[in-house]
């Protein structure tokens, strides 16, 4: 059996559904679902059931992680454009800042508009992480060019929106982006195939597309996992919501992709490891590591933590599977069990 060892790696865009939707998904069951898949550290969005829009609910929400999570996690605020004066008030106690510019989970989505004063009212220099498809990137450019704050544009699943980040970057812009593992290895063809299991925001894309993100990987900084838990019995429902879970399909898809020849693993390290610690600002620690049986193996979705219990990819062969990892010299999980107790991992700002 050969072993890889890697830094503990870092999914800055994941949605473990607490408080509110705990039936999806709950710190401990999605924390767990991390060490699964080799993430000793995931930064939450705020469109939670009631969306994370005051400091009230932003501590309930940290009080809740403070007793279940078993891996390090921080969390992104979220606005409306209507509650800056909160800002100041979370602003030592968040990752980050997440916008929403086109419908989603939760319908939680700002007017176009309001952007450039959203940015002038964040204060400070925490990243901004915008839900940007291709059809809103012209505002986000003006606003980029008039405000110029650091800013992440998430999942970007097409040609038309890497171009746009590639063009920002051209003008010396403070942007980044990054691109999920869905959007990699799946395409609309999929889509077809799976059904309400491939319906998600961004949709699945073209294959031109997908071509497109995997010839300009140096142009993404990072690799995301986006997280969205959903039962089966509501993917299943007439108006199925958007969203599939990553959290333990992300390493071994991109262990695959490097095998084959598709990335470096220098490109690996930097985009799971290196560069969400740059972006977000988070502090890495050499005895947060993670060994990873490198044999070929199955996805199953009977083998999987997460709550919902299913994964786009199952029945797919993959290299790779997460043995052990170690978070500040503890080993927190080992063949397939969790042995941290709810509540070990710290939470981050």
């Amino acid at each position: 059996m050969s072993i890889l060892t890697l830094p503990g790696l870092i999914d800055p865009h994941v949605h473990l559904r607490d408080p509110g939707q705990t039936h999806k998904e709950d710190f401990y069951s999605g924390t767990s679902a991390a060490l699964a898949g080799g993430y000793t550290t995931v930064l939450d969005m705020p469109n939670n059931a009631e969306p994370i829009t005051t400091l009230e609910r932003l501590e309930a929400k940290i009080a809740s992680a403070k007793k279940q999570t078993v891996a390090d996690i921080g969390f992104n605020f979220g606005t409306l454009g209507d509650n800056f004066d909160e800002f100041t008030k979370v602003i030592d106690k968040v990752s980050g800042l997440k916008i929403y510019m086109n419908v989603t989970t939760g319908n939680f989505k700002i007017d176009a508009n309001k952007l450039i004063e959203i940015y002038k009212a964040w204060p400070g220099s925490k990243t901004i992480l915008l839900h940007a498809e291709d059809d809103v990137s012209e505002i986000v450019l003006k606003t980029l060019a008039a405000v110029p704050k650091k800013t992440h544009i998430c999942h970007v699943s097409s040609q038309a929106e890497l171009e746009f980040v590639m063009r920002a970057k051209e003008k010396g812009l403070p942007i980044s982006c990054g691109v999920t593992p869905h959007h990699l290895f799946l395409t609309d063809k999929d889509a077809e195939r799976l059904g309400p299991y491939g319906h998600m925001k961004p949709f699945l894309k073209s294959a031109k597309d997908q071509k497109f993100l995997w010839d300009h990987l140096d142009a993404v900084d990072l690799i995301e996992s986006d997280h969205a838990p959903h039962t089966k019995e509501e993917k299943d429902s007439a108006e199925p919501p958007f969203g599939v879970p990553g959290l333990e399909t992300t390493l071994p898809l991109m262990l695959t992709a490097q095998a084959e020849g598709k990335l470096t693993q220098k490109q690996l390290l930097e985009k799971l490891h290196s560069n969400p610690a740059k972006i977000f600002g988070l502090v890495t620690d050499d005895t947060t590591k993670v060994e990873v049986d490198m044999s070929e193996r199955t996805i199953k979705n009977e083998e999987l933590l997460t709550k919902c219990g299913w994964s786009p990819f199952a029945g797919r062969r993959v290299v790779g599977k997460v043995q052990a990892v170690y978070l500040h010299g503890s080993k927190v999980f080992e063949d397939g069990k969790v042995l941290a107790q709810p509540g070990s991992g710290q939470i981050i700002a």
